[in-house]
């Protein structure tokens, strides 16, 4: 009896179509069609585009409740585009990578009532060296010498909340072998975007929201000469000649070294070509360190004596030929490059007396002027100030400046400790060879960005920024997936 009581007969209940034909559904409908379409009316073009963002995002956030990993790629693509949208519809873009953050913890949250979530995923040394780091930031907010909390939020954000939300979730969400095969594919298809737009810029110019931009005060950076520096959709040329730098080293390791069918090798030949020719028409000079370092570092990796000398010869033979000869001087971007090798350099020179300034400063500060003292939003919200007035030019001497020798000291050990820890995966841990030449390429990638940090503020800027996330926890699970990857293969040779 109780198992027809609670049988539903199909011919009385209402489906498909027949769903629209209720009164509160047509009212709603109807009620939305008619705002929108006053919308439209009243602000044309602008309405138009607002109603269609609003689709957009309506479904974005139905795909994201229902599929959570679909917030990591969402986060992947914002990393690279949010910063150069707001050169054409001025807006807080930046915010939007802090919106998905806790999006994806919203989803989980709710996602917990439906099923038990594997939060013990997260658990990881890695885990808790930023939680450490994070909890500094935040004993930064009570610093004395901090003039303007406001310059605290926007600056911690990059400097170590994104780090500290964004890694848990790449634990739990983002942690199989395909995954890491799929970060390799939109890290390519959107770096390649970025040099095509960047080709755009050397080859035609600037569009007129470009301009405008730099207009408004980028020209003093990007204008040398009388020649642009590209920075493409990034948020600045040295932004985009350490990531295409970063780019092209990673893909160069993969389609060298990884065994892949013809079609994927391809494409790792192609963006690494893309993205040396991204750096080179940045006009970036300390974007040569990435392929620099990054190179030394995967030669140490292979544990191959030959190897090293090869690699070494060539390494000397590229530092003879910037910095002692004249090839290649009619070229603007090599002359460029050149002048990264001169130590007499002016600007380097600038470099030094500024931070030997700073030490003087900094000496009776152990925990620094405060975040956000320094750079632009020292110069937004701190004008008169003496840090805001004193270039940093490096991503590490703006961390010793806003947090301390003390936070500095930390900072340095957790970037060596995750370098590290990927290192001894590779030459100790990991046996797969695909997934072994994976994370080298990870690894090497993350010692050529932070060697480009010392001489631009690239580590915690997008796109760099999600990509090392990414990139470190990966570091971290790869003796996971590869005894996955050696367990499957066993059951496999069994079976057969």
């Amino acid at each position: 009896m109780d198992t027809l009581k609670n049988h539903i007969n199909p011919f009385e209940t209402k489906s498909g179509s027949m769903r629209v034909t209720n009164l509160k559904v047509i009212v709603t409908v109807g009620a939305l069609l008619c705002i929108f379409s006053l919308l439209i009316i009243k602000t044309e073009i602008l309405g138009f585009a607002l109603c269609i963002g609003l689709f957009f995002i309506t479904g974005l956030l139905y795909s994201i409740f229902k599929t959570p990993k679909l917030g990591i790629y969402t986060l992947i693509i914002l990393g690279f585009f949010a910063i150069g949208a707001a050169r054409y519809i001025q807006a807080p873009w930046g915010l939007s990578i802090d919106a998905m953050l806790v999006l994806i913890y919203i989803v989980l949250f709710f996602k917990g009532f439906e099923k038990r979530l594997p939060w013990f995923k997260a658990k990881s040394s890695l885990t808790l060296v930023v939680s450490i780091w994070m909890a500094y930031v935040f004993i930064e907010i009570g610093n004395p010498e901090v003039i303007s909390r406001v310059a605290w939020f926007y600056a911690m954000r990059g400097v170590g909340l994104y780090q500290f939300l964004a890694i848990p979730l790449l634990f739990m969400l983002f942690n199989k072998q395909k995954d890491l095969d799929n970060f390799f594919i939109i890290w390519g298809i959107l770096s390649v975007i970025g040099t095509l737009k960047g080709i755009q810029q050397f080859k035609f110019g600037v569009d007129p929201f470009e301009q405008r931009w730099l207009d408004m005060g980028g020209a003093e950076t990007h204008i040398l000469f009388g020649k642009l520096r590209v920075f493409s959709f990034y948020s600045d040329a040295g932004q985009f000649g350490a990531s295409q730098a970063h780019t092209g080293l990673v893909f160069g390791i993969l389609a060298l070294f990884k065994k892949t069918n013809l079609k994927l090798k391809a494409f790792f030949i192609g963006v690494a070509l893309f993205g040396f020719f991204g750096m080179l028409i940045s006009g970036t000079r300390g974007a040569i360190a990435v392929p620099a370092i990054g190179g030394f570092m995967f030669l140490i990796l292979r544990k191959n004596i030959k190897i090293l000398i090869l690699g070494g010869i060539f390494g000397l033979a590229t530092y003879v030929f910037f910095a002692h000869t004249t090839i290649g001087q009619g070229n603007a971007e090599i002359r460029r490059m050149r002048t990264a090798f001169d130590p007499n350099e002016a600007s380097l020179q600038v470099r030094l007396a500024n931070q030997r300034k700073l030490k003087g400063y900094l000496a009776s500060r152990p925990l620094g002027g405060g975040l956000g003292a320094t750079g632009n939003w020292g110069q937004r919200f701190t004008p008169h100030t003496f840090l805001a007035n004193t270039a940093t030019d490096s991503w590490y001497v703006m961390i010793w400046a806003d947090t301390g020798i003390i936070g500095l000291v930390y900072y340095l050990f957790m970037l060596f400790f995750i370098l590290i820890s990927g290192s001894r995966n590779v030459m100790f841990r990991i046996k797969d060879h695909n997934l072994k030449i994976q994370i080298t390429a990870l690894t090497c990638g993350m010692a050529g960005i932070m060697m480009a940090s010392y001489g631009n503020g690239v580590f915690g800027q997008m796109p760099t920024g999600i990509l090392m996330y990414v990139g470190m926890v990966f570091m971290f699970i790869a003796p996971q997936l590869d005894k996955t990857k050696n367990l499957n293969q066993n059951l496999k040779n069994t079976e057969s």
